[in-house]
């Protein structure tokens, strides 16, 4: 509880306490009125100081129609009617609804922010034989920093000396530990659980994971939903229609009988119930809980619109590798022709040897580990297509089809179906195939399967692997249409058919591994990078993060999105229904003010509580 919400209770308590006993002087003894409207201004005063300050610089200002406004002139009002006891009750449980509301926001705030207290205070560093603690931010690229067993990573890098696991769980929600040795790349956030670990430091602290991650969820809140933003301007508009509503209820009617007191005593009920509070506090309540319980499962929601927009997703894109599929590429077959089959692939290894891709990466890992690079040089990538290079006094283009029809080879031969096909030719001369095949990864059937549950109507696959390839891993996953062979501005091109084809309010979302998928990553209307775990370009291009490699992910940001949307909805229904209920009976005169204060504060605590509900997500897997 904030200094400033102690403080508040203690007002609540001691207006309680003079209310009370001027409740009690009003029934038991026969005190003149003068002495009556002192006992009860007293405790008015003293809990309605604040709300009358802040109603007067709001009119000086020019916001005249807030509920501060609403408040004050029916507690004022109500006052002058001579109606003492319903004046100070007006204000005491409107004071005593703001306080749950703070307390609530202040502990949805909490909550998120233990969730993600992923920061290390201090970075150990080794200094003439000494362990000193520093601040992370003073750590450089290329320090080496040491991590003991239950300490938490504070920096990313690699570890140069030391074997232990790592506790991911406050990044990603994942339970199994993950073990890292010499050459292991730790990323911080994470909890050492072993051994001691010396760690060379890659980023410096602004661009670590954790500073990337803790800035996205500290600026979620910041983009507004669809629902928020009606509710804003909804506010705006609703609050000076009720208030003139009011004013007409008190005149109108008097002028026709005369009962001033009785029909001014109505409007300003009308007034306390017509108070907008549930709705303007309830709504962006809920979309804090949705993103906090989001994190909670790793899961990074950039903004309460995407959260939003997740739930209207009625198509999905995927990229193949890296999503789909595991991305841990390995050679299966090897055709050649005029050399051996170990000669094949050394040159292979040679012509992409300067490559990242994964497709490169099991290439070199299937050639000789002790592979000389000396008489490689001009290497050269044509995109979408391969790779040339100068081996020796060869030249060497390994790459797909297309790259071979460049040099005049077609009539080429296929593998088993599954596995990628790569094709080498040595000066212009078809040298052989070598095919590599990816894994389909346990979860993405299921995870597709469920997602048509949620209501997803299409699943799209755009890869640059071969279209054969790409259709039997369709197949097995279910994805309903396949386009392959693509190059980068190629999928944009898609996406943007798929875009333009989309009905209505349908949204379309694309999943990709958020390495080299920005372009489409941002192009979508909801942006989701898997396995974002230490990715920049995941955490810049996507909407939402990802942090396990894992599909079964996108049904649990489906699962809290629905549930968020519909806690939302039944707020806004809930206290649409009983303000127009009570407000047509305060306008009949059945009902009085109490009735008034419980459409005002005991709504709003009511849905307050539901609201509440959005970061309870422990029983969404």
């Amino acid at each position: 509880m904030t200094k400033k919400q102690k403080k508040m209770l203690k007002r609540i308590i001691a207006t309680s306490i003079l209310y009370a006993v001027a409740v009690i002087l009003k029934h038991a003894t026969t005190l003149p009125s003068e002495a009556l409207f002192a006992a009860f201004l007293i405790p008015y005063v003293l809990i309605s100081y604040d709300v009358l300050i802040k109603s007067v610089k709001n009119i000086q200002n020019g916001q005249v129609f807030d509920e501060n406004f609403l408040m004050a002139l029916a507690s004022i009002g109500a006052l002058v009617l001579g109606e003492y006891s319903e004046a100070v009750a007006v204000m005491l449980f409107y004071q005593i609804g703001e306080w749950f509301q703070s307390y609530a926001v202040n502990k949805s705030r909490k909550s998120i922010a233990a969730l993600m207290d992923i920061r290390s205070e201090y970075a150990n560093i080794e200094v003439d034989g000494k362990i000193e603690q520093v601040d992370p931010e003073e750590v450089r690229v290329g320090q080496t920093i040491v991590i003991n067993p239950g300490e938490r990573v504070p920096l990313d890098g690699t570890v140069e000396k030391g074997q232990s696991s790592l506790d991911t769980s406050a990044l990603t929600g994942e339970s199994v530990p993950r073990s890292v040795r010499a050459g292991s790349e730790v990323i911080s956030g994470c909890i050492n659980q072993a051994g001691v670990l010396y760690v060379k430091v890659s980023k410096p602290y602004e661009d670590s994971t954790v500073a990337k991650i803790l800035d996205l969820v500290e600026n979620a809140t910041n983009k507004k939903s669809k629902s928020e933003q009606f509710i804003t301007k909804f506010a705006r508009i609703y609050t000076p229609v009720v208030v003139f509503l009011a004013l007409a209820l008190a005149v109108i009617p008097s002028l026709v009988d005369g009962q001033w007191s009785v029909w001014v005593y109505r409007s300003l009920s009308f007034l306390v119930t017509s108070c907008p509070c549930a709705l303007v506090i309830s709504v962006p309540l809920s979309f804090f809980g949705g993103i906090g319980g989001a994190s909670r499962k790793g899961i990074l929601v950039k903004g309460s619109n995407y959260l939003q927009l997740l739930s209207e997703v009625k198509t999905i894109v995927f990229d193949k590798t890296g999503t789909i599929t595991k991305g841990n590429f390995q050679v299966t077959e090897v055709q050649a022709v005029g050399m051996s089959r170990e000669a094949l692939l050394d040159l292979a290894a040679k012509a992409e040897s300067h490559s990242t891709h994964p497709i490169a990466l099991s290439i070199q890992k299937a050639a000789a580990p002790d592979l000389s690079l000396a008489d490689v040089h001009d290497i050269q990538e044509v995109a979408g297509h391969g790779v040339k290079a100068i081996v020796g006094k060869q030249t060497v283009c390994i790459g797909n089809q297309k790259l071979m029809a460049q040099q005049g080879i077609d009539a080429l031969p296929e593998g088993n179906g599954f596995g990628t096909c790569v094709y080498v030719s040595v000066d212009g001369r078809y040298a052989g195939m070598i095919e590599i095949a990816d894994e389909i990864k346990e979860d993405s059937k299921t995870a597709i399967d469920l997602l048509r549950h949620y209501g997803v109507r299409k699943f799209v696959m755009l890869t640059g692997d071969s279209e054969q390839v790409a259709k039997k891993v369709a197949g097995k996953v279910g994805i309903d249409e396949v386009h392959a062979q693509l190059l980068p501005d190629q999928k944009v091109a898609l996406l943007d058919q798929i875009l333009a084809q989309k009905e209505g309010k349908d949204k379309v979302a694309f999943v990709g591994d958020g390495i080299n998928d920005a372009p489409v990553l941002t192009q979508a209307d909801v942006g989701i990078a898997m396995g974002g775990l230490g990715s920049d370009a995941a955490i810049e291009a996507a909407d939402i993060v990802l942090m396990e490699d894992q599909l079964s992910q996108i049904v649990v940001a489906m699962q809290i999105s629905k549930k968020t949307l519909r806690i939302v909805y039944e707020n806004i229904v809930f206290a649409l229904a009983i303000k127009v209920v009570i407000l047509v009976l305060a306008a009949l005169g059945i009902t009085n003010m109490w009735a008034a204060v419980f459409a005002d504060v005991g709504v709003s605590f009511l849905a307050i509580l539901n609201a509440m509900r959005a970061l309870r997500v422990d029983k969404i897997k």
